[in-house]
């Protein structure tokens, strides 16, 4: 069972993530803009989140400094993606063209930020990571469950599945979700009722830069203590996550945990005995998410249900 424990804890470290942006993503591309950033929307989260924790090692720790980075990442993710919004939505550019130069641009902004604001000038943030939580108090002591859920973790986890529940509240039970749903299926028929299709935009792009921002910082820091301007192609595999749960919140999160135990079995393989006794090169581990990222989009993508207008310009004077 030990092996067990430590596969669904390594698991939520990889599948939060996933799950928190590809929801973020769900409103975007719901409201009827493609969000192809999300790698850089990511990058740009964790990095302002990590160099602040960097910064304020030495004043604060514990859960109250991961709130504030957690401000912070959703705050930076979410002015990041208004640039995308405004190319997208106001200069009715190409929403993959201005989505890939985000994501260029992120890694050497990140880049050059690390370097000019630290005393030795590398690129390299290193932080210290005092959020863990080794048990939740009663909630740890619960067999079976105990162990999976609510040891090794980290608040993150459980703000995933709230940010899960929350996700699918609004989109299905509010009129802002109603009207949101309406831009990204036929924008000339919402606008024809008073809605505005450029607002409801603004704001569906702009949560998905919050909760990627979020999810920048969620994916580093169980994984790491040093942040090198990079997620790991995090972003991407969120697209395939959404694509996958086919724009619904249960789908999606569904989605996100087969994709977060590959990734685990990816990274972790050496922690599962039968796994480590094959022999097999860590090499192809590592392969193993992304090809069955092809595998799956090659058999779902014919049965895609995006949403009609995801992609297209709104032009106020088309009918």
């Amino acid at each position: 069972m030990s092996t067990v424990y430590f596969l669904a804890q390594q698991m939520w470290y990889f599948s939060i993530p996933l799950l928190i942006v590809a929801l973020g993503a769900m409103f975007s591309e719901r409201s009827g803009v493609v969000n192809i950033a999300l790698e850089g929307i990511m990058v740009i989260g964790a990095f302002f989140s990590v160099l602040f924790i960097s910064l304020m090692g030495g004043v604060m720790s514990g859960q109250l400094l991961l709130l504030l980075a957690i401000l912070i990442a959703m705050t930076s993710g979410l002015l990041y993606s208004l640039l995308h919004a405004y190319a997208a939505i106001h200069l009715r550019s190409d929403q993959t063209v201005s989505g890939t130069a985000l994501n260029m641009i992120s890694a050497a902004l990140a880049i050059y930020i690390a370097r000019t604001v630290q005393p030795n000038h590398v690129q390299q943030v290193p932080f210290s990571n005092t959020f863990r939580i080794s048990s939740v108090p009663l909630w740890g002591d619960i067999p079976i469950l105990g162990p999976m859920f609510f040891q090794n973790t980290y608040i993150t986890t459980f703000l995933g599945f709230l940010i899960l529940a929350a996700s699918a509240f609004v989109l299905y039970r509010t009129k802002f979700g109603l009207r949101l749903r309406s831009c990204g299926e036929h924008p000339q028929a919402a606008d024809s009722v008073g809605i505005n299709v450029y607002g409801i935009r603004y704001a569906g792009v702009a949560i998905s830069g919050a909760m990627a921002g979020l999810g920048g910082l969620v994916f580093v820091i169980p994984t790491s203590v040093v942040f090198n301007a990079t997620v790991a192609g995090y972003g991407f595999l969120a697209l395939a996550v959404l694509i996958f749960g086919q724009w619904k919140p249960l789908r999606i999160f569904f989605a996100a945990l087969f994709f977060g135990l590959m990734k685990t079995v990816a990274s972790a393989y050496s922690g599962i005995p039968l796994l480590k006794g094959l022999g097999i090169d860590s090499d192809i581990y590592k392969m193993i998410p992304y090809i069955a990222t092809l595998v799956v989009l090659t058999f779902t993508s014919r049965r895609s249900q995006a949403p009609k207008a995801a992609g297209v310009p709104y032009d106020r004077g088309k009918r």
